[in-house]
């Protein structure tokens, strides 16, 4: 072998070191690694067992796998969840204080409450949004009202006096109530309770006339006969309900309304941070465990980037203010 060979391998070889260094560093920056092993707190502005603990929870295993550091769910309920969406818009905005919240924090409660001390659409970055949970109007199978029509008429006839039930003052459950009587102009009587299970209770023991409720909690009653679906909230109907009409269907146009879940970080997070959570995200939204979970609990999964979430928010956040302003809802 000549001394000119052994020198032009010698520069091949060096040449696709090079060439394997570059790609190597550019996948590095294209998956940067996490700020550092310590491990992130994901806050859950409720109690335990809720789906927005549930799905916190599941999200949390992934992501803990694929950021390669500890995801520990840190449950910080209080004050319709204003108490843990201030606490992550308080925290240093490195990447290891999460927010899996939903839309009463973000877009009802700033408008209900007068002293937040925080702005959810300035001190949180927008990063996911997991999904959304439609709603089903019911009304307890001893009620006489077999439509929305029928509800409406009774609700004329006896101003105030025709009662709905929620999970509380601010709730979605609440507006959805306050924005079909604002559209109608019929007056109904808002019966407020420490969570939407013992709502529901009432609505199926007729203490309460109707309510809107998550559909997944309200699918057993309707399939066993004692609530009578009226009207679903979605644009399109259901397909575990698909005998009962949108509410479009029955008079009321564009009246389309659901909870959200989301992921935030604090305001000033790097973008890198909020983007590589968005990515890992949006990869666990689609395992099969995830997508099963996420059904059981009524929760359409969606996805996608920041602004698709910002963009959402920012929507109800409008609706929601002008609704609160026009009923003058005050917050307990």
């Amino acid at each position: 072998m000549t001394t000119h060979t052994t020198s032009s391998r010698r520069i091949v070889v060096a040449a696709v070191a090079v060439f394997v260094s570059l790609i190597t560093a550019t996948h590095v920056v294209a998956q940067p690694e996490w700020p550092s092993a310590r491990p992130i707190s994901w806050v859950v502005p409720y109690p335990p067992g809720g789906s927005t603990d549930i799905l916190g929870r599941n999200l949390a295993q992934r992501l803990t796998a694929s950021l390669g550091t500890p995801v520990v769910v840190d449950n910080k309920a209080g004050a319709t969840g204003t108490i843990g969406g201030a606490f992550v818009a308080k925290a240093a905005p490195d990447g290891h204080t999460v927010l899996g919240t939903s839309i009463g924090p973000q877009a009802i409660a700033p408008h209900l409450m007068a002293k937040l001390s925080f702005d959810p659409l300035k001190d949180l970055e927008p990063v996911v949004l997991i999904g959304t949970i439609p709603h089903v109007l019911v009304v307890g199978v001893t009620q006489p009202m077999k439509s929305l029509g029928d509800l409406l008429q009774a609700a004329k006839a006896a101003p105030g006096q025709v009662s709905f039930a929620s999970g509380g003052n601010g709730t979605i459950l609440q507006m959805q109530a306050e924005l079909l009587s604002q559209r109608t102009g019929v007056k109904f009587l808002h019966i407020p309770y420490k969570g939407d299970t013992p709502a529901l209770q009432d609505t199926l023991a007729g203490q309460t006339q109707f309510m809107f409720a998550p559909v997944a909690a309200a699918m057993p009653h309707v399939k066993s006969g004692k609530l009578r679906a009226l009207a679903v909230t979605s644009a399109s109907r259901l397909k575990s309900l698909p005998e009962v009409p949108t509410m479009a269907e029955v008079g009321q146009k564009d009246f389309v309304v659901e909870q959200w879940q989301a992921v935030y970080l604090p305001a000033r997070t790097p973008t890198s941070i909020i983007q590589r959570l968005n990515s890992d995200i949006n990869k666990a939204l689609s395992d099969p465990s995830i997508v099963e979970l996420a059904e059981k609990l009524g929760v359409t999964l969606v996805g996608g980037t920041p602004k698709r979430l910002a963009d959402l928010q920012q929507s109800d956040s409008m609706t929601w203010s002008r609704v609160i302003r026009d009923g003058n809802i005050k917050a307990d």
